[in-house]
């Protein structure tokens, strides 16, 4: 008994076997990129910068510039500010910004000399959800702050 066949020449159980199994291809695709980083992940990624340093509250030094709420996670502004003299005995080295409600907990990362001036950065960032942001400072003397603030999104724009 023959098989029928189509104009293309594939059977039609051949072809439901082969959409089926993209589909189930193609949700899991999807289920794997909607994961989402969390606090845990957060410090993974800071650890993997700053190893096993003491970490300071930095609430006092570090000044982050965010919404209380974005109306829209595909553009919320970030401002990140920290107060040092920058002088060549006393200077912010790095920024790192993280997020722990995207797919990646890492944002941002700047850095400064002492030539730079003033330790100020701005830019944009999407957010999937309501999340932390976590800003990280390293000092040239090795000492490093930490601070965080919430910013509640209304529409995610990774994709949420």
């Amino acid at each position: 008994m023959s098989k029928p066949m189509t104009a293309t020449g594939i059977t039609r159980r051949h072809f439901i076997i082969t959409v089926g199994a993209g589909s189930a291809a193609a949700a899991a695709l999807v289920a794997a990129g909607s994961a989402r980083a969390d606090a845990a992940m957060v410090e993974e990624a800071l650890s993997k910068l700053i190893g096993d340093a003491a970490v300071e509250d930095g609430a006092e030094i570090i000044r982050l510039d965010l919404p209380q709420i974005a109306e829209n996670g595909n553009t919320v502004p970030l401002g990140v500010s920290i107060d040092s003299p920058m002088t060549p005995e006393s200077y912010v080295k790095h920024v790192h910004v993280f997020a722990d409600g995207n797919p990646r907990p890492d944002v941002v990362s700047f850095h400064f000399s002492p030539k730079s001036g003033l330790a100020e950065a701005s830019s944009r960032m999407r957010l999937a959800q309501t999340q932390n942001i976590v800003a990280v400072a390293e000092m040239s003397d090795g000492k490093i702050y930490r601070t965080q603030a919430e910013v509640k999104v209304t529409i995610g724009g990774c994709g949420g």
